[in-house]
């Protein structure tokens, strides 16, 4: 669940009980704007929000907390509903450059861990605000990794040399060229389409983006560019069409049609589970997990988190009745800056999500691990593992293991107890198979 913070008046109303904050009857989400208890007027919306104790902070681009309670259902027609579309496009575009780019440093093949370590999620998170602050420039969906990386090391600059000659990985570059050139030609269709009084001449401007952000996404999903190619590699191309369908999903609210909208954030949210699940099939090394684990980890609680916040708050608004939806058109939020946030400010050299890893790794299989990230994105084998762990505690007489006591337990509990238990059946197995050979 995500906890939002509020600018300090509305933060004390909320704290005094004359304020709430909205959320959607139907699932119970919070929606990041209050309202006051005893009149329903709308009072302000969150600048910030907090998941898994921790600041919002995706690694995929669009924040549904950039658009400050606007950009829901017909309000996304305000000027500041088409700010914080133009807003989320900026930071969707750093992303998709800094995700893109770190392709030339994966490449097709198997990669060590030394190399996956200059690329991991901290190190993409430092590069996207190099972007944003101008210190990197992204040319061609590209940026020169070998002056960005030059403190990584020798090994570093002789992969990415590596990678440059070779023809496999040539092939994709330049089909990742021609989907980022598609994107770059389809945001600016987008942002030319805001100042186009004409409803149906804006609508035609945004549904020629939305054709050419789906061949973007169809150039980055088409399967020859993941045949031989690694779980990391498999996990950036997958995240760069992840990117831009979000900014299809903005060409649907800018065109005042929250339903398409609120569906394709839906297709979006189950894509990326799938796409995640595949990923963690496909690890083969221990080096490729350690990549791996933070980065889905991350995936889950914050860019998941922050999808299906963008939906509920869609949805809520599609469900008001005529007075309602009156009541939030007519509000007057006063101006409060969104707070944003940014592991670059941290002295830690490690994110959250690589510390959490780093510590399971002390107390869990490599094979456990691998489950625990899947459990994030299949909770539905974590209920399987916990029927296997429960009949097979009967069976050893571990009476504290029954059903109840195992759906609170963590995933890491989970995962150990179901390889604990694997092993030692798979032991007995075999022990009685050479007594009947005997």
């Amino acid at each position: 669940m995500l906890n939002f913070v509020f600018p300090p008046a509305i933060q004390a109303g909320i704290a005094s009980g004359a304020y709430e904050v909205v959320r959607n009857a139907a699932t119970g989400q919070l929606l990041g704007i209050a309202r006051d208890t005893a009149t329903g007027r709308f009072v302000g919306h969150a600048v910030g929000a907090v998941t898994n104790n921790n600041p919002l902070f995706s690694l995929l681009g669009a924040n549904p907390i950039l658009g400050g309670g606007i950009g829901i259902g017909q309000m996304i027609q305000t000027h500041r509903g088409f700010q914080a579309v133009l807003g989320n496009l900026n930071v969707i575009q750093s992303s998709l450059g800094v995700l893109q780019a770190t392709t030339a440093l994966i490449g097709v093949g198997t990669v060590t861990s030394v190399v996956l370590s200059a690329v991991n999620l901290h190190q993409t998170l430092k590069l996207r605000e190099d972007v944003k602050q101008l210190r990197l420039e992204v040319k061609d969906g590209f940026i020169d990794l070998k002056n960005a990386l030059r403190s990584q090391g020798l090994e570093i600059i002789q992969r990415l040399d590596e990678v440059a000659e070779d023809i496999k990985f040539e092939q994709h570059r330049l089909e990742f060229i021609k989907a980022y050139g598609k994107f770059l030609e389809a945001t600016k269709l987008m942002q030319t389409s805001l100042s186009i009084a004409d409803k149906n001449s804006r609508n035609t401007e945004l549904a020629n983006a939305r054709q050419t952000l789906s061949e973007a996404v169809a150039i980055y999903n088409n399967p020859h560019l993941f045949s031989e190619t690694s779980a990391p590699g498999y996990l950036r191309r997958v995240e760069c069409s992840w990117a831009i369908e979000q900014a299809i999903i903005l060409t649907y609210q800018l065109q005042n049609e929250p339903k398409a909208a609120s569906k394709t954030l839906s297709h979006l949210q189950h894509k990326i589970c799938q796409d995640s699940l595949t990923v963690i099939n496909r690890i083969k090394t221990e080096a490729e997990l350690d990549f791996i684990f933070p980065e889905i980890t991350r995936i889950y609680y914050h860019d998941l988190a922050a999808l299906n916040l963008w939906q509920n708050q869609i949805d809520w608004s599609i469900s008001l009745p005529p007075s309602e939806l009156q009541l939030l058109e007519s509000a007057d939020f006063p101006e409060s800056e969104i707070i944003e946030t940014t592991d670059t400010n941290s002295s830690l050299t490690e994110t959250p999500e690589q510390q959490f890893y780093e510590d399971l790794k002390q107390k869990s299989y490599l094979l456990s691990l691998q489950d625990q990230i899947s459990f994030l994105m299949k909770p539905e084998k974590r209920k399987q593992y916990e029927s296997y762990i429960s009949q097979e505690s009967v069976k050893a007489n571990y009476k504290t293991l029954g059903l109840s006591n195992l759906q609170t337990a963590s995933n890491m509990t989970i995962a150990n107890l179901y390889y604990y238990f694997k092993i030692r059946d798979e032991s007995e197995t075999k022990i009685r198979q050479n007594i009947v050979a005997a």
